[in-house]
């Protein structure tokens, strides 16, 4: 190489991890143009920006396989609580819900579970995917985005009533914004068959909904019908879909809900191993033995511990928990239910041994799950990714760091058909995270909920540094990704 190359940015001395679970090597990072460029020794080369990675390790950034990040990205573009973390894509419009296709709220009220994207209504503004998309391209974010489009906000958009099966004309109509929105860049449809506006949704209309997917090679992603006592067959219905339409399909947030259930994850990873010998399956999990969404009664008694993450006509309840909440109202948690809603909920309902055995198995992405609009948040929406690092690989030794990178970046760009993503590689692109492999870990917990995490030193997106001295630089160099088939 000539003394005289020039790049617009190196990132010297790295300890680099690839995202493939090769081991580690030593090296420097040279990019142009948003792009890897060299890997190598590049002493002589010189470059318009210089980041020292002496004692670091150089990973993929970061990519969250589960969010609920579609309005962040717009009403934060620094999006803070994911750049701090390493993110550098998230995968949106999960659990059967989207901004895209959201229809303007009836009344003032948005139907649950739409309103954890927004319980007041001012952003579900977009009548199509593609209006969605342009406004994420003219207002980019920190970050990448590959966005999924819901189910359940086809239903609430095009039916009069949510407790019933769609009509011909409904799933017709349904289908058709599907198709619309695959064809402007949607990487899939996820369903959300958990929440009352999908559940009485048969499974021949999801089929029939998610028809476009065969035609654009889309992803099935699917927040199931059932975690706990019917887990299975949820998990099989799950499979049927995607070998019908004949595409991947993606198990959101796989867990055992409820202590009858817990010890049953060797059970639904082996039907999971039986299915990837004839089928595209993927998995996600989070770190923690907690889950959250809306409040609902039905989750009481599968919980140890309730916490209120929001409650908009009680917002001092915030951060309580329900036992609490309800020795303040002098009535039952079941009554403090109903008289606190619309709210959100942190529910203790998992086993560790379960939680560290999903996240364990071979085809594990990690995804947050975060809940970014929720006055209390769960701390995984600021912790997940440097807990799997530090708690789950250093301290638990639970799977060496090569394979904890692997299961946050190439596993996940892999699964999503993100081409060039999740890897450190010459010819990809330049999403790169910096960090301490002594130091990270997770801050946020359940007290202090939004904490920024440690050890995350510099973080780059599409050549830019976007995360540097703990905090956001400005960088809006954030994509809207598409799926490559």
């Amino acid at each position: 190489m000539s003394g005289n190359e020039h790049f617009d940015l190196i990132v010297r001395n790295a300890t680099i991890i690839d995202g493939t679970r090769a081991p580690r090597c030593r090296g420097d990072i040279g990019v142009r143009s948003g792009k890897i460029t060299q890997i190598g020794v590049l002493e002589k080369a010189i470059a318009d920006t210089e980041v020292d990675a002496s004692g670091l390790i150089a990973a993929p950034g970061f990519i969250d396989a589960h969010t609920h990040d579609d309005r962040l990205l717009l009403s934060d573009p620094d999006v803070t609580p994911k750049l701090s973390q390493g993110v550098t894509t998230v995968i949106t419009g999960n659990c059967g819900i989207s901004l895209a296709h959201s229809p303007a709220p009836q009344h003032g009220a948005v139907t649950p579970p739409l309103d954890l994207l927004d319980s007041d209504g001012h952003w579900f503004r977009f009548p199509a995917f593609r209006a969605y998309r342009e406004e994420l391209e003219a207002r980019p974010a920190a970050i990448n985005a590959a966005c999924l489009v819901g189910h359940t906000t086809f239903r609430v958009a095009t039916m009069d009533r949510l407790d019933r099966a769609a009509t011909q004309a409904e799933i017709a109509r349904m289908r058709e914004m599907a198709r619309e929105s695959l064809a402007a860049g949607a990487i899939g449809v996820s369903t959300g068959t958990a929440y009352p506006p999908a559940a009485c949704a048969p499974t021949g209309e999801i089929v029939e909904v998610c028809r476009p997917l065969s035609e654009f090679g889309g992803l099935y992603v699917t927040h199931m019908r059932n975690e706990d006592d019917h887990i299975t067959e949820s998990m099989e219905e799950t499979f049927g879909i995607g070998r019908t339409l004949g595409v991947p399909v993606v198990i959101s947030h796989h867990k055992c809900v409820g202590a009858p259930n817990h010890g049953r994850s060797p059970e639904t990873l082996a039907l999971i191993e039986k299915a990837l010998r004839a089928q595209p399956v993927g998995l996600d999990c989070y770190p923690y033995i907690a889950s959250s969404t809306v409040l609902r009664y039905d989750r009481l008694e599968q919980s140890s511990r309730v916490i209120i993450t929001w409650s908009k006509p009680h917002p001092e309840f915030s951060g309580v928990d329900l036992d609490e909440v309800a020795r303040r109202l002098q009535i039952s948690k079941a009554d403090a239910v109903e008289k606190i809603k619309p709210a959100g909920a942190i529910y203790f309902m998992l086993d560790e041994n379960d939680v560290q055995r999903i996240l364990k198995f071979d085809a594990t992405m990690i995804g947050s799950d975060g809940l970014p609009h929720d006055a209390k948040p769960h701390p995984r929406l600021w912790g997940t990714f440097p807990r799997v690092l530090g708690h789950y690989s250093r301290e638990l030794k639970l799977f060496p760091l090569e394979t904890a990178v692997y299961k946050m970046t190439g596993l996940t760009a892999k699964t999503f058909g993100l081409q060039g993503r999740g890897v450190l590689q010459e010819g990809a692109h330049a999403d790169i995270t910096i960090f301490d492999a002594g130091t990270v870990i997770d801050a946020a917990d359940f007290e202090h909920s939004t904490r920024p995490a440690r050890g995350i030193a510099t973080v780059i997106v599409n050549g830019d540094i976007a995360w540097r001295d703990g905090k956001p630089t400005g960088a809006r160099q954030g994509r809207v990704l598409q799926r490559s088939a």
